[in-house]
């Protein structure tokens, strides 16, 4: 399992996939269904949307 939030090293949520079982540390747990990683010029910003329906957002 992989742990999601703001300390987690940029490196490790390149190498997340669709598929990988990850939480955010609180109430969010599931299966990645889909992966969006915006840019707003100042963040990276990663969602990781699960096949629970929730969405864990990490800005790097």
């Amino acid at each position: 399992m992989i742990r999601l939030n703001n300390d987690t090293p940029s490196s490790v949520l390149q190498d997340v996939r669709e598929g990988n079982l990850v939480t955010d540390t609180f109430s969010k747990t599931g299966l990645v269904e889909k992966i969006e990683i915006t840019d707003d010029g100042l963040y990276r910003v990663y969602h990781f949307h699960l096949v629970t329906g929730r969405t864990i957002t990490v800005k790097k």
